[in-house]
């Protein structure tokens, strides 16, 4: 069944109603630029200093991938590993938590003594930040798997390893999916708290650069920046969830 109209629109619909009363308010209150701009300030400043942001939009996007790709690779391995094992779910969920509870911003600094200040410490924290979400998500998938499908694949003398492809892999895609929806975001997050602390370049190092400065209005440019590369990714993600995992998701009615 197609969607209505106006359903197709009401995302978009929100979005312009939110930005139009964020503008009426500050024109009512009289809210300073110095605490908190108008979208059109945000705006016009971004297409004021789009040369210079170019660059630190380019240097996060790139430290923001590699990360992510790294954390994708590292935590599917790992959230499939655990999932397909009773014993390593139950043994190394805690370990897991314990790892996912220590503040990121934390392990910048040792990153920065091992490798040095610039682009390594970024990859490498956007990479550990969104590892968490994909392992949890994967290893829950695999195993909440029904046990009547695994009883009627061991029935036809299927092997772990065939069970798992057939049945735990595609029963986790919806899972794997909402959790790369998160982790995409996060990574954006991890790229930017490395760039405040340990960089040159990136869109954190502008915006620390700029708050110092009093630039507020650039400032909100820059999580203009960071906000439509997260929707971005966010909107590739869920269409390619839609084409691999719809068979799971709800229809529309």
């Amino acid at each position: 069944m197609t969607q209505s109209p106006l359903r197709k629109i009401a995302p978009a619909l929100l979005i312009i109603s939110f930005f139009v009363l964020w503008e009426m308010a500050c024109l009512v209150f009289g809210i300073s630029h110095l605490v908190l701009p108008r979208p059109t300030q945000i705006v016009s400043t971004f297409f004021e200093y789009a040369p210079a942001i170019w660059p630190h939009a380019q240097q996060t996007l790139y430290t923001t991938m590699v990360g992510f790709s790294a954390g994708v690779v590292i935590g599917l391995t790992l959230g499939v590993l655990i999932g397909s094992s009773k014993l390593a779910y139950e043994t190394a969920y805690p370990l897991l938590v314990g790892i996912s509870s220590i503040p990121k911003v934390a392990v910048v600094p040792i990153f920065v003594l091992w490798f040095g200040a610039g682009t390594v410490p970024a990859i490498l924290t956007a990479a550990i930040i969104c590892i968490f979400p994909i392992v949890v998500n994967v290893a829950t998938g695999i195993a909440t798997v029904e046990p009547e499908l695994e009883d009627v694949m061991r029935s036809l003398k299927a092997t772990k390893l065939e069970i798992l492809w057939n049945i735990g892999l595609p029963r986790s895609m919806p899972y794997f999916f909402a959790s790369l929806k998160v982790a995409v975001t996060l990574s954006f997050v991890g790229s930017v708290i490395a760039e405040t602390v340990a960089s040159n370049r990136g869109v954190g190092n502008m915006m620390l650069i700029a708050s110092s400065s009093f630039n507020v209005p650039l400032v909100f440019a820059g999580l203009m920046v960071l906000a439509t590369m997260g929707i971005g990714f966010y909107t590739v993600f869920s269409l390619i969830e839609r084409r691999v995992a719809g068979w799971a998701m709800r229809k529309a009615v």
